[in-house]
């Protein structure tokens, strides 16, 4: 057993499995013996990036099987690797995108991923270091893109880094959309001044219908974006028939809630406003949460930017039709 072979270089797509693998691993035969896989590690083990596990492979270097240092240790020196390894483990592409390497590690509680070729064929492997590092480095991404920043190279270091024209050139972009998304609003809302004049206690409860749509729409597009970055097969009729009794419990909830505060405060007719608009939007930005991320997933964008300002416009301002569509309909 030695190291694999550093051959040409393959030039794998940015962020992919391909591109944060290390080649050096452990690699046997599946008829090499323990007392071997033993001698090999000993007599290698400072050529190896990863020692986690041993890659059990055929002739032609396919992946039949891998062996933890912990099960290796725990077999008598004549068994041979076949007959101890894991068989069909868990393996990526080379351009399964590294985020979902991560996801794959913690899933099948795994320190390791191997990385095949179309064949499966072992590639390498991204180590458990690497995976550390991507897991915070994308938790950073999603966190910078939620606030409606545009992506640096690399965000983990660069949003302590970076000088401030910079910070600038990457935030502005989106705080204008937000700041057009908001003019129009107000322009929504000047639309419906004749009611707001007649009725004016309408505009005390818009920042509360506003509120509870971002809420809600914020709650369930964070879970929803994980969701289809967990599992790329995702059971979307499932999970819309799940999100759809969700929804309809919190605005059930929330609506009997606010009917009865605000009934009790100002009268049943606001009180019943207020609680069909809450129920209204509750259930439209649930709608929009689900929507804008697997709309963008079919279009080839990451979902995760629908978590940002343009998904809290567009829940703005149907928040807002919907309440004084409502206000109209009752008075």
């Amino acid at each position: 057993m030695t190291p694999t072979a550093p051959g040409e270089k393959i030039q794998y797509p940015k962020e992919s499995a391909g591109s944060i693998l290390v080649e050096n691993i452990p690699i046997v035969h599946t008829n090499t013996s323990v007392a071997a896989i033993f001698d090999a590690l000993y007599q290698h083990n400072t050529a190896y990036n990863s020692i986690n596990y041993i890659y059990v492979c055929d002739d032609t270097n396919i992946l039949q099987g891998v062996i933890s240092l912990r099960e290796l240790f725990a077999q008598e020196k004549t068994v041979l690797a076949k007959d101890i390894m894991v068989t069909k483990p868990t393996a990526v592409s080379a351009k399964t995108d590294q985020e979902i390497v991560a996801l794959v590690s913690l899933q099948h509680n795994i320190k390791a991923v191997p990385v095949i070729d179309t064949a499966g064929r072992l590639l390498g492997a991204v180590t458990s270091d690497t995976i550390i590092d991507v897991l915070h480095n994308e938790s950073v991404e999603d966190a910078l893109r939620m606030t409606g920043t545009r992506r640096f190279d690399n965000p983990a270091k660069s949003i302590l880094t970076a000088g401030a024209w910079q910070h600038f050139r990457k935030r502005l972009p989106w705080l204008i959309v937000g700041l057009l998304g908001g003019i129009f609003a107000a322009s929504v809302v000047q639309y419906f001044e004749h009611t707001l004049k007649e009725h004016l206690l309408l505009a005390a409860f818009i920042p509360a219908v506003v509120y509870m749509a971002d809420a809600v729409g914020t709650q369930a597009q964070i879970l929803f974006i994980r969701s289809l970055a967990l599992s790329r097969s995702l059971d979307m009729r499932f999970y819309i028939i799940r999100e759809l009794g969700i929804g309809i419990l919190l605005a059930a909830t929330l609506g009997i809630l606010a009917f009865t505060l605000v009934s009790a405060w100002v009268g049943i007719q606001f009180g019943t406003i207020f609680a069909i608009s809450i129920i209204l939007t509750i259930l439209v930005a649930m709608t929009v949460a689900i929507t804008l991320p697997w709309l963008l997933q079919k279009m080839k964008f990451d979902p995760a930017i629908a978590s940002g300002p343009f998904a809290t416009v567009v829940r703005d301002i149907a928040s807002i039709l919907i309440y004084f569509g409502t206000a109209i309909a009752f008075l």
